[in-house]
């Protein structure tokens, strides 16, 4: 199914107000967010941000998600982006390995 498609789907299915959980620069990276927040059992729609010219898949686009799990949403996105200490740590690691 295309993310078009399964948006439309999400769309008739989410009947709660719906908040803006996200903004994205292109449709692929609303496809992996919008994938990310299914694997967590939320539904979510990307739609085109207002006010943009439209650039087919290259625009930036909202990433919706129904209020009663906004919350839940933001928390899983944020999850999924690393702390300032967590990448020094991984950069540390990656140096001592290559390190003869």
């Amino acid at each position: 199914m295309t993310a078009s498609k399964r948006a439309s789907a999400n769309l008739r299915r989410m009947t709660s107000e719906l908040k803006v959980v996200t903004t994205v620069s292109n449709q692929a990276e609303a496809e992996m967010v919008c994938e990310s927040l299914s694997e967590a059992g939320i539904r979510s729609m990307p739609q085109m941000s207002s006010g943009n010219i439209r650039l087919g898949a290259a625009a930036p686009l909202d990433v919706y998600v129904e209020q009663h799990d906004f919350d839940k949403a933001l928390a899983v996105l944020n999850a999924a982006v690393p702390s300032d200490e967590e990448l020094t740590r991984l950069s540390d690691e990656a140096g001592d390995k290559s390190a003869p």
